[in-house]
């Protein structure tokens, strides 16, 4: 695990600090083999090797925290998986208290991936 992920996380009040380590622990369960950083000044996963792209990202903010599939056709796929959420093409909003479910932490980092292989970006 990455030690600026780690004090990004260690500075959020707790709830957030708690949603985000679970989340940080599902998706590095989906990418073993994938490298923690820091992007866009948010935790998140890239793929390895000097050309790696990024598959997830996750950040916290005053009122809610975010998932982040670095790619603004990966959500709207998704359709019925993202009900209760707020949505933007590039982003879903999640509270601690209404965490995303893992299903759809599944399929958004199968669907990015897949994107990644098909397209390249």
């Amino acid at each position: 695990m990455s030690a600026e992920v780690d004090a990004y996380i260690s500075a959020l009040p707790p709830d957030q600090a708690q949603a985000l380590t679970w989340l940080r622990a599902v998706i590095k369960s989906r990418l073993p083999d994938h490298l923690e950083v820091i992007s866009y000044k948010m935790p998140g996963f890239r793929q390895p090797g000097s050309k790696g792209r990024m598959v997830a990202g996750y950040a916290a903010f005053a009122r809610n925290c975010g998932y982040y599939p670095h790619s603004g056709n990966i959500i709207g796929q998704l359709g019925d998986l993202t009900q209760g959420f707020k949505t933007t093409p590039g982003a879903i909003s999640f509270t601690p208290a209404h965490p995303l479910p893992e299903p759809l932490i599944q399929a958004l980092i199968q669907a990015r991936l897949a994107e990644i292989t098909q397209t390249g970006k």
